[in-house]
């Protein structure tokens, strides 16, 4: 059975191993999830499972203590998906990603996934939306020198030239240049997982997981294995 769960980040620790070897990790809270649908070749014409991930409230309406003004939860789960979180037999989730596993068959709906379908010495791909950096220069964004910083010189931290003016009289694409950094999808491949606390949903990673905390990860079996 193939294996992937949601989590969010904790944080960054360090553990001793048996040895005494420090180890830098990421704590994940992983799971629990429950399977809110099971796509099929036949119905679906591919083979996957959408797992939801975290409580959330309804959109209810409702009439405040005076009973005159109406109170409207405009972050919560809509009446389509309410339908579809019953039609499962679950409650509303916030968070709703998918699997494509060609064993899908093999889950049931409503069945729960915690941490500790994975094991210590198990290698994982993680997946996050990254730091936002904002607005940043060509030194941060893409590690590029500075100039002389004398009083002579007029180039500090200008990204260098950007082309000559007759030939080829266009900026080459790629040039590295200032920019909005950070904010996209990275994934981190082949990450160990060093604990799992099955008590509490924990995985400790080894090394970093992008994004901030609290951010959403999706861990998955990694798809680039080393010896």
């Amino acid at each position: 059975m193939k294996k992937a769960i949601l989590a969010t980040k904790v944080g960054m620790t360090q553990i001793f191993n048996e040895d005494g070897s420090l180890i830098p990790v990421t704590v994940l809270q992983a799971g629990p999830c429950v399977v809110t649908q099971i796509k099929t070749v036949e119905n679906d014409g591919y083979s996957a499972v959408q797992v939801g991930f975290v409580d959330k409230k309804d959109k209810i309406v409702n009439k405040d203590k005076a009973g005159k003004k109406e109170v409207y939860n405009r972050h919560g789960v809509t009446k389509a998906e309410k339908g579809h979180f019953e039609k499962a037999g679950v409650s509303s989730k916030r968070y709703v990603r998918e699997f494509k596993f060609e064993n899908a068959d093999e889950y049931a709906l409503a069945q729960e996934i915690k941490a500790d379908i994975f094991a210590e010495g198990d290698k994982i791909d993680a997946t996050a939306i990254s730091k936002g950096k904002g607005f940043q220069g060509a030194i941060k964004r893409h590690g590029q020198h500075r100039g002389p910083m004398a009083h002579g010189s007029k180039f500090h931290r200008h990204q260098g030239s950007n082309g000559a003016c007759s030939s080829p009289s266009r900026v080459f694409k790629g040039k590295g240049m200032p920019g909005h950094m950070g904010s996209v999808k990275v994934t981190v491949q082949n990450l160990e997982v060093v604990k799992v606390d099955a008590e509490k949903n924990l995985l400790l990673v080894k090394g970093s997981v992008p994004g901030p905390k609290k951010a959403l990860v999706t861990i998955k079996e990694t798809t680039r294995a080393h010896a």
